[in-house]
Parts: structure tokens; sequence; C-alpha cells
């Protein structure tokens, strides 16, 4: 097993030091694992963090031993999945077809699809019923205006291509994921905004992110900040909450990497231009806010698995006023994953459960959360085990 793992991880580029903190262990213990000298195999919880991490889509790759999906510890698909695809992969480049909307029209359609996907507890299945038709009003926009009206209508499809990568997030789709991010990206570029771009950066960085790429996410952040700070001084509010939000993302990107000076330094620079919002401004596409950079902190604490330090920031954010259900919900699980640095059992459950009550489709679709219930089912407290199996059916981990 020590052989394939570290065969995966050299596949990766991956040194010891990044595949070990991203399960949350040490140098020496991966290089007992990768050699054969550590006396007992890893736990399963920690054998799903390394197939996580080297992208091995089962553990039997790892292990040699009995087939076990990684999937299952990943989002499901989602029934209206396939019709987003073709939405997506029907661009009329070619032969235009259809009525064009008027760009107001277009804007109203847009900004309701947001207001849905942070108010729905069903966000995914709300998304599933708008996407396809604004997806195809909106490319075909791209092509029937001409001049400033097409540039705006490209700023309008990068802005809802970022809303259909939180769609496709977490499913397996990730060469539909991927064709959405760069997709969003050219949009951004033909319509010269620095906003769209800014947005459409913070959508691929995270998508490089999410895939292990940090060195290619922290190069397209800086890229796109340093594209965007020329404009900052006339820049309205949203721009200024883009800057604000990609400083956050270096943050986040540090701390996977491990690099804990670098990861509250940029969170703190992200504090910062969080003061200067309005108390009550909430941005749609990347829910920067006053509000958010107490939960943010928890992720940066959990990432670096300061398990101290976590807690204490948990215990400030637990009941952060997020108006957002799916930011909530995805909070609360980051609240969960505090309390799982200090194996405070109860807690973990507990807050997984409110977690599901706020936001059934975060929960389902997060492989952290779907990871916590499957350890607590297979080997959490007697007493806690019946509670998380019905967690369990309920987020479909069983099913």
């Amino acid at each position: 097993m020590g052989q394939r793992i570290k065969m995966f991880r050299i596949r990766r580029g991956m040194s010891q030091e990044v595949l070990a903190g991203l399960v949350g262990k040490s140098v020496s213990w991966l290089k007992q694992v990768e050699s054969g000298r550590l006396q007992s195999q890893p736990r399963l919880s920690i054998l799903l963090l390394l197939a996580e991490a080297l992208q091995v889509r089962d553990l039997s790759e790892l292990t040699g031993e009995q087939t076990m999906p990684v999937r299952m510890f990943a989002g499901p698909g989602h029934p209206a999945l396939s019709n987003v695809r073709a939405a997506i992969n029907a661009t009329p480049l070619l032969l235009p077809q259809g009525t064009v909307q008027p760009l107001g029209t277009l804007r109203a359609r847009l900004d309701m699809a947001w207001h849905t996907r942070h108010t729905s507890p069903d966000h995914r299945t709300a998304l599933g019923r708008i996407l396809p038709d604004l997806i195809r009003d909106v490319q075909l926009a791209t092509r029937m205006y001409e001049g400033a009206d097409r540039r705006h209508a490209n700023a309008l499809l990068a802005e809802t291509y970022g809303l259909t990568q939180m769609y496709v997030a977490y499913q397996p789709a990730q060469d539909l994921l991927w064709r959405v991010a760069d997709r969003a990206l050219l949009a951004a570029q033909e319509s010269e905004d620095p906003l769209a771009l800014a947005c459409a950066v913070w959508f691929l960085a995270q998508a490089h992110r999410d895939t292990g790429d940090y060195e290619a996410a922290r190069d397209v952040n800086e890229q796109a900040m340093t594209t965007i700070e020329p404009h900052l001084d006339e820049a309205g509010v949203d721009l200024l909450a883009m800057w604000g939000a990609l400083s956050f993302e270096l943050a986040y990107t540090a701390a996977r990497l491990g690099d804990v000076g670098e990861a509250w330094l940029h969170w703190s620079e992200a504090q910062q231009v969080a003061e200067r919002l309005p108390a009550d401004y909430y941005q749609p596409w990347t829910s920067f806010s006053r509000v958010i950079m107490r939960a943010h902190a928890v992720t940066v604490a959990v990432e670096l698995h300061q398990g101290g330090e976590s807690a204490r920031q948990a215990d400030n954010a637990e009941s952060a006023p997020i108006p957002s259900r799916p930011r909530r919900g995805r909070h609360l699980i980051e609240v969960a994953r505090a309390h799982h640095l200090q194996r405070d059992h109860d807690a973990v459950l507990g807050t997984l459960q409110l977690a599901q009550q706020t936001a059934p489709e975060t929960i389902r679709y997060n492989g952290f959360a779907r990871r916590m219930v499957f350890e607590l089912v297979d080997s959490g407290p007697t007493y806690l085990r019946a509670q998380a199996h019905q967690l369990a059916d309920q987020i479909g981990l069983m099913s």
C-alpha cells in the first residue's frame, strides 16, 4: 500500500509535505506509510482523505484489497445534470437560432437565479430547473448583439457560467466543470469588464484548488488581482468585494498548502477589505461580506489543522447570520470539521444534523460531511450510531 501511495503522490507531482498536510498527518507518518514501516494500516477515514488528495477512484487502487468506490463519499449526480450539460454543449456559435431577449430581462432572470440559489434548501434542484434555458438564452445574446451590448452580454454569460459552476461542483462531472470555468474566463475577457474578469478568475482558482493544483490556483488568483488593481480607485462596491474575495482565496490556498503565516496574512487582508463594505452587503457570487469573514476564519484554521484555534473560531462563528442557506450549510460543515479535529463526536453529529436541516442539498454533495458521517456510522461512539445511521440515510450515503 505504501508503494501505491508513493506512486500516486509522485504521479500527482506532490511532495510528502503537501500530501501529509492534506490528510492532517506529519511528514514522518507519511514516510513510515510509504516505506511500509507503519505497524498498523491507516484507518478508513484517513484512507479516504488520501484517496481524495491523490484523486483515486477506488480504495482498492491504494490498498489492493476489497473494492470501495471513492464516489460513495463524493456528491452523486443530480437528476438535472444531463439537461445542464446539454445546454452548455449546445453553444450557438455557427447558426444562432431563437428570439434574443433584452439584456435587462436577462439581467433580471440572472438576479432571480442567484436569489433562488441562496434562499432554497434544495438549491441544486431549483437551479436545475432554471439553468438550461438561462444558459441557452444568454449564449444566444452573445451571438446576436453587437458592440457594447455584446460586451454586456458576455459579462452576463461569464456570471451565468459562474452560477453553473456552483451547480456542477462536487458532482461526477469534472470535465463539465472545467469547460464551464474556461468558457467563463473567455466570456469575461470578451466583455472587457474588470468585475466579470475578477469573478471568472475567482471560480477558475477554485477549480484549480479543488483538483489539488495549488500553484495554478495561486498564480491565476494573483494575476487577476494584478489586472483589476488599477481599477480599484474608481471601483464600486462589487469590485472591491471581489478584491476581498480573491484575497481570501489566497488565504484558502495557502492553508491547503500548510503555510500558516501566509494563510492568516491573506485572511487579515481580506478582513480589512470586508470592513470597508456596507454592514448589510452580501455578494451573491462569492458570499464575500463582513459576516462571512468569521466563517472564513473557521475554514483557514481547519485547513491548517489547528485544533484549538479551529474550535475557538467555531465557537465565535457557529451562529453567524449568513443570509445564504447553502453557504450557511457549508459553514456548519466547516464547524463540524473543527469539532472533528477535537474528536468531539457529539458536536460533530449535532452540527451536521443542523447542516442537514439548513441546506439538505449542501450536505448531500459535500465530501467532508459524507466522510464524517460515515466515520460516525463505522467507528463512532455506540450511543450515537443510530442517529448517525439516520443522517447517513438522509444524505444518501448508504444508497
